[in-house]
């Protein structure tokens, strides 16, 4: 499990995770990267703890070769194998960046100036905001309204399609114009295809059908995700909609999931149990880039508290865990077909 804190019962969803998770920001980050290798040593310093989930997020940010904090209680952390020095210690630097590991970094930049090397470039999680036009709050950029974000499986493979279907609540809490963010990925990660979509004003109802996006950017099949960022929004962050699977050319297969939760969990609920005959597809799609490592994945039966990875191999008589490019046809023991399902975990 990735050493992240996505969601707080009573505080809600940790808007940083969301942030660092973006696909944009994912991308100025990796940008972000190449000038900083390319500069040489880095220091870090991380003013509210974010360091870890920064690094957690994106593994292949260049580790640094010294790390600082300000809070005493602090002193001896370790970050990528780097223990944690006092602010204090920064004028002796002899790194040729600094990275700030904190969005709004303004205000710390300006009150650590006297401890900063005249030879050291100073860069922050700034480079990697998102667009004026792509916030809601603009005043706030860590507010949780600027990122009304969730992933969606998307399909449109061997004779079955998915239709997502939401609506547009924010508008009973006042929001005007309210606008999708899209981008739609492949199974190994690449961008198939960026676009925007108003929603209706007023509390409508839209859908976005995987039939229509591949005729409208001419693409293949594909089996992937598709990332939604609602823009404009009031009131909440969460991005509601349910997801028809359907068939289509003699195909028989009809289901429906719902998924409200943009946050990584430690456990998912609600994957049926198949029937004697039956075989359950489960879908496992990573969102960031840091792999999945081998054993981190477990299946347990409800309410017994002992999940192993190792009923993964034992059951999988009862559940086929595929990778996105699996066709998702289920198959019983006795080799009699079945229809399709499917689930997509983060």
């Amino acid at each position: 499990m990735l050493d992240i804190q996505t969601f707080d019962a009573r505080r809600g969803g940790n808007v940083l995770y969301k942030a660092l998770a973006h696909p944009l920001a994912a991308e100025a980050l990796t940008g972000l990267a190449v000038q900083v290798a390319a500069a040489g040593g880095l220091a870090l310093f991380d003013p509210d703890g974010v360091a870890g989930a920064l690094y957690a997020l994106h593994p292949w940010l260049p580790a640094p070769a010294e790390f600082y904090v300000q809070d005493v209680g602090r002193l001896g952390e370790r970050l990528a194998g780097v223990a944690a020095r006092p602010l204090v210690e920064l004028p002796r630097t002899a790194a040729a960046s600094l990275l700030i590991a904190a969005f709004d970094a303004r205000r710390v930049v300006e009150r650590m100036q006297a401890l900063l090397p005249a030879q050291v470039r100073v860069v922050s999680l700034d480079a990697a905001r998102l667009p004026s036009e792509m916030l809601t709050q603009a005043r706030s950029y860590l507010d949780r309204l600027n990122f009304a974000t969730n992933h969606v499986f998307f399909r449109e493979q061997g004779g079955l399609s998915t239709r997502l279907v939401s609506a547009n609540y924010w508008a009973g809490y006042g929001a005007k114009s309210v606008r999708l963010w899209l981008r739609l990925f492949g199974a190994d990660g690449a961008v198939l295809a960026t676009w925007e979509e108003s929603l209706p004003e007023g509390a409508g109802g839209f859908c976005i059908d995987s039939r229509e996006v591949r005729a409208r950017f001419g693409l293949g099949e594909f089996v992937g995700q598709l990332f939604l960022h609602a823009i404009g929004v009031a009131g909440h962050d969460v991005v509601k909609y349910a997801l028809d699977t359907y068939g289509r050319e003699g195909e028989p297969t009809l289901s429906v999931t719902h998924d409200a939760n943009a946050w990584p969990s430690d456990r998912y609920a609600g994957l049926p149990a198949p029937r004697a005959d039956e075989q359950v597809v489960l879908w496992v799609q990573n969102s960031h880039a840091a792999p999945i490592p081998a054993g981190a994945i477990a299946l347990d039966r409800m309410g017994r508290g002992m999940p192993r990875s190792g009923r993964m191999r034992a059951w999988r008589w009862m559940f086929r865990v595929c990778c996105p490019g699996c066709s998702g046809r289920r198959r019983s023991r006795s080799g009699r077909g079945g229809t399709w399902c499917g689930h997509a975990t983060r």
